[in-house]
């Protein structure tokens, strides 16, 4: 491997030309749209999807690679020819493969052999390689180890992503929902829905509603099979579970960086009804959306229910974590759920008939 002095002022100047290829990366990119999802007028209640699909790697991991770098390259752990590794289940690593790239650095993700063919394809589209494992929970020891066999920077976003991100603001994807919803008939929302995979962006979100004293509640919805809701409801951080077929979100256990005391409530979502809702937000809306974003819109409609029966008015957010073209293979594949048991159309009929209330 090779040394690099990590107080040379080469190395020094090569870290800022990085920061800076970071930053205006994020200076392109902009802000991601807020669509307004199509209830009935006459409840009174708004529903808001951030669409976080349209980053360049097109998922709401664009945010946490971005973050996940420049906290590297500013604490010294990245610097020229650094390995990059990463333990992730798609879209981190694939957004990860995008930033490597573009520092010129070797990357590495390793991930549960289960992980999409369409992520995977992608990772490897912007250079990065994929070490795949068959025991998920395998991936931190893989990860620990290539890192240190390649004298690399192993990135542990499960670690790291709640404390990478500036909470208290700079753009983050809290002050960017507020600030999008400053002209909104109800500009504070009653409820913010979203999923935990490491918990940076619940934790983000929660710290951000408290530092800016918001009367908003935040809603974290996990799917079956995930530690998370477990834990949080038994208070117990020590619990584990098989892991989550729902890419993105939900974890066999509770990592570092999910903060369960900035949440308000938990919703477990099954995964039949996650991969309905994500169809159904493709017919009603026209946007292609994945099973994460499912999941979120199934808890959104839940409390919506909710509210209306309490004779609330407001409205709700929650987010398009990225889009359904990463999975035509599975969740968008009828054989695919008939050979894991998942019937949808009961979830199905029930969305349907829920704007119809």
């Amino acid at each position: 491997m090779e040394y690099v002095d990590r107080h040379d002022l080469r190395t020094r100047t090569w870290v800022a030309e990085a920061i800076r290829k970071v930053e205006a990366d994020s200076n392109r990119s902009c802000d991601t749209h807020l669509h307004v999802f199509p209830l009935p007028a006459h409840w009174g209640i708004g529903l808001y999807l951030k669409d976080e699909s349209v980053h360049p790697t097109g998922s709401l991991k664009h945010r946490l690679a971005r973050s996940l770098f420049l906290y590297g390259l500013a604490n010294g752990w990245i610097v020229p020819s650094t390995t990059i590794v990463e333990a992730s289940s798609g879209s981190t690593a694939v957004s990860e493969a995008y930033f490597a790239r573009l520092l010129g650095l070797p990357f590495i993700a390793v991930m549960p052999a289960s992980t999409s063919p369409e992520k995977i394809a992608l990772i490897e589209f912007y250079g990065g390689k994929c070490h795949l494992v068959e025991d998920p929970n395998a991936i931190y020891e893989e990860s620990h180890r290539l890192a240190e066999e390649s004298g690399g920077h192993f990135m542990d976003q499960f670690t790291y992503a709640e404390r990478a991100t500036d909470w208290r603001g700079n753009n983050n994807i809290a002050e960017s929902i507020f600030n999008q919803m400053a002209m909104e008939p109800d500009p504070e929302p009653a409820w913010i829905v979203v999923g935990a995979g490491t918990g940076g962006t619940s934790s983000t979100l929660g710290r951000y509603i408290r530092y800016r004293r918001y009367t908003t509640r935040l809603a974290v919805v996990d799917p079956e099979g995930s530690a998370f809701y477990p834990a949080w409801v038994s208070g117990d951080s020590g619990v584990t579970a098989p892991g989550s077929r729902i890419e993105g979100i939900g974890r066999p256990r509770v990592e570092p960086s999910f903060l369960p005391h900035v949440i308000d409530r938990m919703i477990q979502v099954p995964d039949a009804l996650s991969i309905a809702a994500m169809r159904w937000v493709r017919d009603v809306t026209g946007r292609d959306v994945g099973g994460s974003t499912g999941t979120n819109v199934a808890a959104a409609v839940q409390l919506i229910k909710e509210m209306r029966a309490d004779g609330q008015r407001g409205s709700v957010v929650t987010l398009i974590c990225d889009g359904g073209e990463r999975y035509r293979g599975t969740y968008d594949n009828d054989e695919w759920l008939a050979s894991r048991g998942l019937d949808i159309a009961p979830h199905l009929a029930a969305l349907e008939g829920f704007l119809g209330e």
